[in-house]
């Protein structure tokens, strides 16, 4: 099976805990969650919400996509895309236009090798061209290009 299981996600977390040198109460009372609740999900015992891993990762330091993969809410694609799409819109260097280019760039990349997009909408472009001015533009990625001038 693809998704990993509760168990396998408790012992990532008490792994990225130790790493991270936290006691379960600190960790606990970092993320905002009881000590046996978190107790319980580290051994596998309960199945935390997606809000729950958000508070778990912030408190961690790690990514919540990271941990929605482990509990199998996140495939692995989608988190790999997620992630990418976040570094690209969270890039200070590069203005709001550069990014939209830089976003249809690359789900036109994953259209040609086949892979679907389940989040294409989430950010507000078109990426089928028919609906964003200048996206058929042959200089439409121009800008892309020149800070690295």
């Amino acid at each position: 099976m693809a998704s990993l299981n509760v168990g396998n996600l408790g012992e990532f977390l008490r792994e990225q805990r130790r790493t991270a040198q936290l006691s379960l109460r600190q960790l606990a009372d970092a993320a905002g969650v009881s000590n046996p609740y978190l107790s319980q999900i580290e051994r596998g015992l309960r199945k935390p919400s997606a809000e729950i891993l958000q508070q778990l990762a912030k408190a961690l330091r790690i990514s919540a996509e990271t941990l929605y993969v482990q509990a199998g809410i996140l495939d692995e694609r989608d988190r790999e895309e997620t992630e990418v799409r976040s570094v690209i819109l969270a890039d200070p260097s590069i203005n709001e236009r550069q990014k939209q280019v830089l976003l249809q760039i690359y789900e036109s990349f994953r259209k040609e090798n086949g892979l679907q997009t389940a989040s294409a909408d989430t950010t507000g472009t078109d990426t089928t061209g028919t609906g964003t001015p200048g996206t058929d533009t042959p200089g439409a990625g121009a800008d892309v290009a020149t800070p690295s001038n």
